[in-house]
């Protein structure tokens, strides 16, 4: 069960939300609010997972009331004005909703959440275990403009940070995502990617051939970063 708050200066608003989230079996409203300095104490306090958020509220902002929570739950922003899309992704909102918002819409942003909430979850009940006997991973979802791409692993030669945003190559397409390479590197089994450049993580499994400090992959030949190249050698070696 998500455990979830709503935060907007409308109170129609709110009823319908309350409304919705009566609807979805897993979902279960703690508490709602038109203050979010009320809504905050709350989210600190604990016992909260999601947020239903609106951005335009006075006192705080939505995007600056996720920057202060950023971690200690889950965000759905809720809002009239599209424009906030690209920094409340930034901010790793799990989606973006507009209003008015129809239920459909709101069950698919709910999903989204379950399945974010229910890997986090996992990942902090499993032990530590032995890398023979770790589950192999064949997937990642990645983050584009309105929703979540599932991209098979085979499938990517490299990863090329793009100021606010990084861009996936596979071997037919390239996939731009709203997230920062701090946190696709770390969806990535090491196992498999090596970071070799502040700006590049490549498919181990992908490199053509290596020559003075510069990697071809496919047509693309990437340098090797300085900083990088002791750890990259000795992960070539044990490859």
């Amino acid at each position: 069960m998500i455990r979830c708050l709503i935060i907007d200066d409308k109170p129609l608003a709110i009823d319908v939300l309350k409304n919705y989230i009566s609807k979805v079996p897993f979902l279960a409203l703690t508490f709602s609010t038109t203050n979010p300095l009320e809504a905050l104490n709350k989210v600190i306090e604990g016992g909260i997972d999601l947020v239903f958020l609106d951005i335009q509220m006075p006192e705080l902002s939505g995007l600056q009331f996720m920057k202060i929570v950023k971690g200690k739950c889950r965000v759905i922003l809720t809002t009239a004005y599209s424009e906030y899309a690209f920094e409340g992704f930034e901010n790793d909102a799990v989606d973006y909703l507009l209003k008015p918002v129809s239920f459909e819409r709101f069950f698919k942003a709910a999903e989204k959440a379950l399945f974010l909430l229910k890997g986090q979850s996992d990942q902090e009940k499993a032990e530590p275990r032995p890398a023979s006997m770790q589950k192999e991973i064949n997937h990642i979802f990645v983050k584009t403009e309105y929703k979540l791409v599932r991209i098979n692993l085979a499938d990517v030669l490299y990863v090329e940070a793009m100021q606010n945003y990084v861009v996936i190559y596979t071997g037919t397409e390239k996939i731009t995502s709203l997230q920062t390479m701090k946190k696709t590197e770390e969806q990535l089994p090491p196992a498999q990617f090596l970071r070799i450049h502040k700006s590049f993580i490549i498919a181990i499994n992908k490199i053509n051939s290596i020559e003075r400090n510069r990697i071809h992959i496919g047509s693309k030949i990437i340098t090797l970063g300085e900083v990088y190249r002791e750890a990259f050698y000795n992960a070539i070696e044990n490859n």
